[in-house]
């Protein structure tokens, strides 16, 4: 795989520098993206109060926390379906026109989930019902994360492919900034008995307003102009689309699929299930730990577009190397330091937040690895499959070897930034065979 000679525009205009049109369309995107992404993850900072309301109150703690984290894993293992078929249909049809389905297919959900029964009113309907939901709602993100990342790349020059998907995954982990501010701002508003009673439910009703939103901005967007060009030229894929990426993609399948693993260990360990870890395993109150994850996600915004920038302009192989290092010893810093010295919360917090922003470089290597014909299956096919294994059982696996080790996010954190490593070389050991190559034959 060369992530240098499969460029997103495929040639076009690649010296060009960003236009008005193209920040338009950057900041259209992520504002829509990070509307979205609020509705799929809000569910994960309101994890201890819905396992209180939508299971038995006499399961045992442990089994209640497992058993909420699986309702949440299950949006993520139902991303495969959802992204497949609508990539399936962005490759043959269009980009653009996937957006709005995405959008509705997470709009209603959220919104009902606000409006959902509790197991005292209804028993074990209520659990399965949240289940149901949360389904949906991961086929809708399962097509909206990579259709994104696909939309900007094509409508940038390939030199500013990098700071693109920064910017679109920035806008991404903006929406998890929103739910963490929101739940912030609930937790200091209202009482634990009123927010158990009813308040939980207004993020949740907040989300389908996001969603309308959302859908109102996309009106704005334009088709990419690779596809355009593609539909023109009448280069579409000419066979299934994913039948050509898993037959002539084998290598830059894996190796997204790989990086989507280190993004899923990031993203869901260190952001979306420290709150709830502190809560558990510190003691530390609610609001605190959401203004501490809030600095976290703010920094990790920021971190994403850094990333996006420095790939650009050093490539995927040091930036993956020294992104991988710095991730692990500052999550490994923050978890270790917290069981001596909690008063370093936010400082430590914050750095491992900022370094959690090498995700935004990972799209730079998956838009970049597949044709313009099947870029949009591959990607989402990679990205989905692996987030539904890893991102999917992340939550459950840790949370278990929590039981035996109190430091296990640390740990499991620490051995995907090795992973990273191997990738960062690999990657840098492919573009020195590419750059070899194309001096040869000059």
């Amino acid at each position: 795989m060369d992530t240098h000679q499969t460029s997103p525009t495929n040639g076009a205009a690649p010296a060009r520098p960003l236009n008005r049109q193209d920040y338009k369309t950057l900041s259209l995107a992520a504002l829509g993206g990070a509307l979205e992404f609020y509705d799929f993850i809000i569910f994960v900072f309101f994890a201890v109060v819905i396992g209180n309301l939508f299971f038995p109150p006499d399961m045992p703690d442990w089994l209640r926390q497992f058993q909420t984290f699986g309702i949440f894993a299950a949006g993520y293992l139902a991303r495969p379906l959802g992204g497949i078929i609508m990539a399936h249909f962005g490759d043959l049809f269009g980009r653009k026109r996937m957006f709005t389905l995405s959008i509705i297919l997470m709009a209603l959900p959220t919104l009902a989930m606000g409006l959902l029964p509790t197991y005292a009113a209804i028993g074990i309907g209520a659990p399965l019902a949240l289940l149901a939901l949360r389904i949906l709602q991961g086929a809708a993100i399962g097509g909206e994360v990579p259709g994104a990342w696909v939309f900007v790349s094509e409508h940038v020059p390939d030199r500013h492919t990098g700071y693109a998907c920064g910017t679109l995954t920035a806008g991404l982990t903006a929406g998890i900034l929103l739910g963490s501010l929101i739940a912030t701002a609930i937790n200091t508003s209202f009482t634990q008995s009123q927010i158990a009673d009813w308040a939980w439910r207004i993020p949740f009703i907040v989300g389908g307003v996001f969603g309308l939103v959302a859908m109102y901005l996309r009106r704005w967007l334009h088709e990419t102009p690779v596809f355009a060009e593609m539909q023109a030229r009448k280069a579409l894929a000419e066979e299934l689309p994913l039948k050509t990426v898993l037959k002539a993609h084998k290598r830059a399948v894996v190796v997204s699929m790989l990086l989507t693993w280190l993004l899923s260990a990031a993203i869901v360990v260190i952001i979306l299930m420290t709150p709830a870890y502190l809560q558990k395993q510190f003691g530390v109150d609610p609001a605190t730990s959401l203004k501490a994850n809030s600095l976290a996600t703010i920094a990790l915004t920021i971190g994403c577009i850094v990333a996006g920038r420095v790939i650009d302009r050093i490539g995927s192989g040091a930036t993956f190397i020294g992104g991988s290092a710095l991730l692990g010893v500052s999550s490994y810093v923050f978890y270790q330091t917290m069981t001596t010295d909690p008063s370093q919360l936010y400082l430590l917090y914050t750095v491992a937040g900022f370094f959690v922003g090498i995700v935004g470089a990972v799209p730079y290597v998956m838009v970049r690895a597949f044709p313009a014909p099947v870029r949009f299956t591959g990607l989402s096919f990679s990205y989905n499959v692996s987030y539904a294994i890893f991102g999917g059982l992340t939550p459950m696996v840790v949370t278990l070897w929590m039981k035996a080790d109190p430091l296990a996010p640390a740990h499991y954190v620490a051995s995907l930034c090795t992973l990273g490593l191997v990738l960062g070389f690999y990657l840098l050991l492919n573009q020195r065979g590419a750059a070899k190559l194309a001096f040869a034959t000059r």
